[in-house]
């Protein structure tokens, strides 16, 4: 399968590197990364140990592909969107954290948009590296629910390239468990500097909980079915599979870059108020980060 990984990141770098393993697959991100990809190739280490040499470039304008995996930023995702409608492709998957990404998606794409999460852990070490910090899940389907075509057609590259990955028909409710899980942990993290696994006890946890807890009481006024002791299970179970890990929003923070805030906790605050419930927990840590953001001219 041709595959183009748009955000070659962590995520997309490492994702890109195992799908490369067994398809024609082209990673679109920024200098210097790109050069050090077609100059060298591509190594992948942590939980795996191997190189490989995808094609790579800078301008993701013109290409085409059976099926564009996009792991960019939230807040890029429009920018994605219509560069990405300048080619021609199968099927695109989001893969990127938050809310809104594959309605943006499908707003300028001709093809079946999918949704997805992703559970791998990914640091890009340095240009051309990219390091495993924990091999996980990918879980992708139709966005708005049931079977797929285009949804097995992915899943079977994913799994042909060594991917944990199942496809799922009740994708929306998977991506409010995920924003639950991203709403508990990253915000917290990044705002405390700790890594995942101190969300597991003391008041830390207490902040996490309530995060996930309000997530899920906006999910059902939406008609999600996710419960409260569901959601704040989800986070506590990424939070100690993925102890030793910084979340993303974390690495955001470390590294002076705009977080992804309004696309996680920020979409909680707005949709509890086109429900008129009250989330002061999501409130205050997306209040929190987009003062951290505006500090620091990154907003």
């Amino acid at each position: 399968m041709e595959v183009v990984v748009f955000g070659a990141g962590s995520l997309g770098s490492l994702l890109g590197g195992l799908l490369a393993r067994e398809h024609d697959v082209t990673l679109v991100g920024r200098d210097p990364h790109v050069g050090a990809v077609r100059s060298d190739g591509l190594t992948v280490g942590g939980e795996f140990e191997f190189a490989v040499h995808p094609d790579a470039t800078t301008d993701g304008r013109g290409l085409s592909a059976d099926l564009a995996v996009v792991t960019v930023k939230a807040f890029d995702t429009p920018t994605a969107a219509r560069r990405l409608a300048t080619g021609e492709y199968g099927a695109a998957l989001s893969l990127s954290n938050g809310m809104g990404n594959e309605d943006r998606l499908a707003a300028h794409l001709d093809a079946p948009v999918l949704a997805g999460t992703a559970t791998y852990g990914a640091v890009l070490e340095r240009p051309g590296h990219v390091e495993c910090t924990g091999v996980g899940e990918v879980v992708l389907g139709a966005r708005e629910g049931g079977p797929s075509p285009a949804a097995d057609r992915a899943g079977t590259a994913f799994r042909t390239a060594g991917i944990e990955t199942t496809v799922a028909a009740d994708m929306p409710r998977r991506l409010w468990e995920k924003l639950a899980v991203n709403a508990g942990i990253n915000a917290v993290t990044a705002l405390a500097r700790v890594e995942n696994g101190r969300l597991l006890a003391g008041e830390a946890n207490e902040l996490a909980r309530e995060a996930a807890t309000e997530t899920a009481r906006v999910a059902r006024s939406e008609g999600i079915d996710l419960s409260d002791d569901e959601a704040v299970a989800a986070v506590e179970s990424v939070a100690e599979a993925t102890a030793a890990n910084d979340s993303s929003m974390l690495q955001d923070v470390r590294a002076g870059r705009r977080t992804e805030v309004d696309a996680i906790n920020g979409y909680v605050v707005d949709r509890a108020e086109a429900a008129n419930l009250d989330v002061p927990v999501n409130r205050t840590l997306a209040g929190l980060l987009r003062a951290w953001e505006r500090g620091r001219d990154v907003r």
